[in-house]
């Protein structure tokens, strides 16, 4: 179901509680040493950077793709510096169960974090599964930490999507960053076994992540036919072992980068993906339609921009990719399927304190109150197009886990140490209709 926020009741609550949280001065009686060993938990999950990673004003310069980060979260100061702080009790979050929220489960306190989603209201929570950290040879299985997130998410009446990545070294041509298998089938096998395991208990699966760039797909050639080969051996095993699961293909990256050789262009990636048959092996389209700098609502062809740089190519632009995503589809022709925001989201380093933000310096054109603005309205635009579904915002959670040390942490709707940004009091007050 479509909803539509209301901006006035929305903003006005807002400067409501940001009055409550300025006044607020108390703290959990558990400090972040207390919970030292839950939070340096082995973490499976990788933290992706979103799909940057551009710094140019033109669109047919070369952009730079900053390397990835590491696996294992580490914690940027002492325990004891970063306690998790809880501000004065606010009103109850407005129910918006057609909305999502990407967290990180498998690094830090899964309780506390599964907390910090029903503060928002959301229905969805999305889950980075790397499954080289789940498979460490052949049939042999590292399930556990898995198996409690996703028993934790079900018990609070969350709905999961789970986004798998990153083959075993031991299927691939070469040990490099993340890749896919050499045999595409191995890739369906372990789809069929995830499927299966949580049968009923997972409500949808994103088949991959950003394939069309090079350090998401080592060990292979940057192809979007070879990688609708990927899908269908996915997808067949998903719907094999849960008919009733929602499988979606995995989004490409917006860069501004068309070399072929770090990455291909996001829509001409998509279209070479309809052409290889995509839409006849998913339930939707899988979208990463980051803003950059920009307002959700603005275009690379207006005649001025909020921003000053990553401003004159439609993949800085939320508003662009999906509408051009959509036309994509159309162009296909049947069947056009939906398409999933599977990531999305601002990232701003106002009032997160001393943080390196070289390659990312759009992040410090966006103040919270602006992350917090294009938040709201991004999501209001999902619910006017009836062809975009679940959208997921890109994340909760990373701050308290990473620090300020890197700069993903900007994304994040937390603070390190745990109090709330504007994103997250104006994302708890949205109210849908």
């Amino acid at each position: 179901m479509k909803h539509t926020i209301r901006p006035a009741q929305l903003w006005a609550r807002l400067v409501l509680t940001s009055m409550i949280v300025a006044l607020a001065s108390c703290r959990t009686e558990r400090s972040l040493r207390d919970r030292a060993p839950e939070l340096v938990v082995k973490a499976t999950e990788s933290i992706y950077l979103p799909s940057v990673r551009a710094n140019t004003t033109h669109p047919t310069l070369p952009a730079t793709i900053p390397p990835s980060p590491t696996t294992t979260p580490t914690i940027a100061a002492p325990l004891e510096a970063l306690p998790y702080s809880t501000p004065t009790p606010l009103p109850p979050p407005v129910a918006k169960p057609d909305y999502g929220i990407q967290v990180h489960l498998l690094a830090g306190d899964m309780e506390q974090t599964l907390d910090w989603v029903e503060g928002l209201g959301v229905g969805w929570i999305k889950q980075q599964v790397e499954w080289h950290t789940i498979e460490h040879g052949p049939d042999d299985f590292d399930w556990p930490l898995l198996d409690q997130a996703v028993a934790a998410a079900n018990q609070r009446g969350l709905k999961l999507l789970l986004g798998v990545t990153n083959a075993p070294d031991w299927t691939r041509a070469e040990e490099l960053e993340s890749g896919p298998p050499v045999d595409y089938t191995q890739f369906g096998r372990f789809m069929g076994q995830l499927a299966s395991r949580y049968r009923g208990r997972v409500a949808a699966y994103e088949l991959w992540n950003e394939p069309n760039l090079a350090r998401e797909w080592r060990g292979d050639t940057l192809d979007p036919a070879r990688f609708v080969t990927l899908v269908a051996e996915g997808a067949q095993a998903v719907r094999a072992a849960d008919p009733d699961a929602v499988v979606i293909s995995g989004a490409p990256a917006v860069t501004g980068i068309n070399d072929g050789v770090d990455a291909i262009d996001d829509q001409a990636y998509l279209r070479g993906m309809v052409a290889a048959g995509v839409t006849a092996w998913v339930d939707a389209i899988g979208a990463h339609p980051y803003g950059f700098a920009n307002p959700p609502d603005e275009s690379w062809r207006d005649d001025s921009h909020v921003a000053t740089s990553h401003n004159s190519h439609p993949s800085f632009f939320f508003r662009d990719t999906l509408v051009d995503y959509r036309a994509i589809l159309i162009e296909g022709g049947q069947p056009v399927p939906p398409i999933w925001v599977t990531e999305f989201g601002w990232a701003s380093t106002d009032q997160m304190g001393p943080m390196d933000s070289t390659g990312w310096e759009y992040a410090r054109e966006v103040s919270e109150a602006q992350q917090a603005e294009y938040t709201v309205r991004a999501f209001a635009m999902g619910d006017e197009w009836p062809w975009v579904e679940t959208m997921f915002l890109w994340n909760l959670n990373l701050a308290p886990i990473w620090g300020t040390g890197n700069p993903t942490s900007a994304y994040s709707l937390l603070r390190p140490d745990g109090s709330y940004r504007s994103a997250y009091l104006a994302l708890r007050f949205a109210e849908p209709q």
